[in-house]
């Protein structure tokens, strides 16, 4: 049936409008791929991460007390020592009037030493009584709710500060008595030989432990302060973590810290016990002179299998919460001085600004700006702008 004059108006009116609908939906682009995430909240850990190393907490370098011709040592590492056992026998020889007052004059030093480190002992001492009383202080205080329980918790590590200070002191003092009796022991020993046949001199222990290295078994001439052997107790351990000094101020003794990467399946537990106080340069596997710092930290609940100078990872962990809004950092740019991200709505990229806290490595805080089940963009390339019509990436 043909069309009538005005339904045939209305036929090609609706074709051009269809065809003109066409061809502007072809120059329409197509949405872009991105990758979404929805915000959530969650736990938050902001950290210091970095390679670090186990040390024995007292090494001990035996060192010949004078030149003379060392016998082959007979230790091997690994070898328990007990105090005052003997690790070596050193044959010296004569010595001039000269280097017979050099002697005398490391002999008082020596002694000297010692009477120093007996004071650094009682003075531990009393700091560590002072920090078990204020613990148990501040404990009552805590039942009584007049300060909060994390004061307790500080003063509990500030006690166990004081007490591994207290038992690094005795160390030194035992080192320090061990050297000057060597040392009297070397001038006795070479002046018998001056007089006669000679007169072999026991390089003796200076505490228990084990033999961590030997660095030559071999007999040889040696001068006076070669190193003999090296002692340590390996059950006695601690991280030595290098830091960028940018870093390390941010650390204070008693933050946690995990230890990953050492070989077993669960991270290990430490606690900071002191930073040092002297940075030290150090060129990076870049070429590039660093600032670092050397973060000292002590074992929570055992080292496991770890023996010196072992590897681990460690992270410090500067700030936690349990409860917080987590946006990936991936989302974030800057846009002039304010972060911003994008947020997907309706299909399509809305540029937001928002404000962060703490910033870990993968997440950061969310203060304002954002809410919980929101959808961002991760990632975001260059073309992507206000208004743009996106996709979820496979």
């Amino acid at each position: 049936m043909p069309l009538s004059a005005p339904q045939r108006k209305l036929f090609y009116a609706l074709a051009g409008v269809t065809a003109l609908g066409a061809i502007a939906w072809g120059f329409v682009p197509d949405p872009v791929a991105v990758e979404i995430s929805a915000l959530q909240r969650g736990p938050l850990q902001v950290s210091a991460d970095e390679d670090a190393e186990t040390r024995a907490r007292e090494r001990y370098t035996v060192s010949a007390p004078v030149a003379g011709r060392i016998e082959r040592i007979g230790l091997r590492e690994g070898d328990k020592v007990a105090a005052g056992q003997e690790l070596a026998r050193l044959w010296p020889v004569p010595l001039s009037a000269r280097e017979r007052e050099e002697q005398l004059a490391r002999i008082a030093a020596a002694e000297a030493l010692a009477r120093e480190a007996q004071e650094r002992v009682r003075h531990a001492e009393s700091d560590a009584a002072q920090a078990s009383r204020e613990r148990v202080r501040v404990e009552r205080m805590v039942a009584d709710k007049f300060v909060s329980p994390q004061a307790a918790e500080k003063a509990r590590v500030e006690e166990g500060t004081s007490a591994n200070e207290l038992r690094a002191a005795r160390f030194h003092a035992s080192s320090a008595q061990a050297d000057a009796l060597a040392a009297r022991a070397a001038l006795l020993a070479i002046g018998s030989s001056a007089g006669g046949a000679p007169t072999a001199l026991a390089v003796r222990a200076p505490a228990a432990g084990q033999v961590l290295r030997v660095p030559d078994k071999s007999e040889r001439v040696v001068a006076a302060g070669s190193a003999l052997l090296v002692l340590g107790d390996p059950g006695a351990l601690e991280v030595v973590i290098d830091l960028l000094s940018t870093e390390a101020v941010k650390v204070r003794p008693g933050m946690p810290v995990l230890l990953e990467g050492w070989g077993g399946e669960r991270p290990l537990r430490a606690r900071v016990r002191v930073v040092e106080p002297l940075a030290y340069t150090k060129v990076s596997a870049l070429g590039v002179e660093e600032q670092r710092v050397n973060v000292i930290a002590d074992f929570e609940g055992g080292s496991g299998t770890l023996g010196d100078a072992y590897r681990v990872e460690a992270r410090v962990v500067l700030w936690s919460a349990d409860d917080v809004l987590k946006v990936p950092v991936s989302a974030l740019f800057r846009r002039g001085e304010q972060w911003t991200v994008f947020v997907v709505e309706g299909g399509r990229a809305k540029r937001r600004a928002v404000e962060i806290g703490h910033r870990g490595a993968l997440e950061a805080e969310v203060l304002k700006g954002l809410a919980a089940g929101e959808r961002v963009v991760r990632h975001p390339a260059n073309e992507l702008d206000e208004g743009v019509r996106v996709r979820a990436a496979p």
